[in-house]
């Protein structure tokens, strides 16, 4: 088992940044990366951004793409989302994941908590 913790969360103005952290324990070598994804009420999962554990080889949505940086700290078994120039649309809750390097959520075994991103005007 894998558990997963996120903070970093919270309220910020339109333009404004925040970094998203997420603090993997446990059988940590299972997996071979780490992804955030996020869901608004009622809506489907969408991906947001994922990284290889191994060679830090990342992928993005279009939609945060060149807004949003992933990264890893193995050592600290901590993946981060760097988020900035944020707009009304990245409002929702954010989920850190484990599982293959990929932006479909079916391959992810498992997931955090989430934590609420709200961006105001």
């Amino acid at each position: 088992q894998v558990q997963l913790v996120e903070s970093g969360g919270g309220l910020v103005q339109a333009g404004g940044s925040l970094r998203l952290s997420c603090v993997a324990s446990g059988r940590t070598f299972s997996t071979n990366a780490m992804g955030w994804f996020r869901q608004a009420p009622g809506k489907d999962r969408e991906f947001v951004a994922v990284i290889r554990r191994s060679d830090g080889s990342t992928y993005y949505a279009d939609s945060v793409k060149g807004r949003f940086t992933i990264s890893r700290d193995n050592a600290a078994n901590t993946v981060y989302l760097q988020m900035d120039n944020l707009n009304l649309e990245d409002t929702t809750v954010y989920y850190c994941a484990a599982g293959r390097y990929s932006s479909s959520w079916y391959q992810y075994d498992y997931w955090g908590q989430g934590t609420q991103v709200t961006v105001s005007s």
